[in-house]
C-alpha cells in the first residue's frame, strides 16, 4: 500500500511541476509567468518531498527531518521571493499585457 501512496504523490508532484513549467513557457508577460512556477511548482516539489519523507520514514523507522525542513523552507521562501520579484517589476515598470493591467473604471 505504501508504494501506491508514494507513486501517487510522485505523479501528483510531477504533474504540478509540469504544469508550472508549461506556465512559465507559455504565459505572455512577467507577472503571469511568475504565477505559474510559484504556485504549481511549489505544490509539485512539496508532493515529491512528502513522498520522500514517507519513504525514508518507513525505510529507516525514524522520522526524516531533512525533507521536512526543505519543505518548510520552500513553502516560506517561494511566496516571499515571488512577492519581492513582483514588487521590483512594478518599481522598474516592466511591460504588461493589456489584460494583466488593473483598471479602475
Amino acid at each position: 500500500m505504501l508504494e501506491y501512496i508514494l507513486a501517487g504523490l510522485i505523479l501528483i508532484g510531477a504533474f504540478f511541476t509540469l504544469v508550472g513549467s508549461i506556465g512559465l513557457y507559455k504565459l505572455p508577460d512577467f507577472y503571469m509567468r511568475l504565477h505559474g512556477p510559484t504556485k504549481a511548482t511549489t505544490l509539485g516539489v512539496g508532493a515529491i518531498l512528502l513522498a520522500s519523507v514517507l519513504y525514508f520514514t518507513f525505510k529507516d523507522g525514524t522520522l526524516s527531518l531533512h525533507e521536512l525542513l526543505i519543505t518548510l523552507f520552500l513553502f516560506i521562501t517561494a511566496p516571499v521571493s515571488a512577492h519581492l520579484m513582483a514588487k521590483a517589476a512594478v518599481h522598474i515598470k516592466v511591460k504588461q499585457v493589456k489584460h494583466t493591467q488593473n483598471r479602475i473604471e
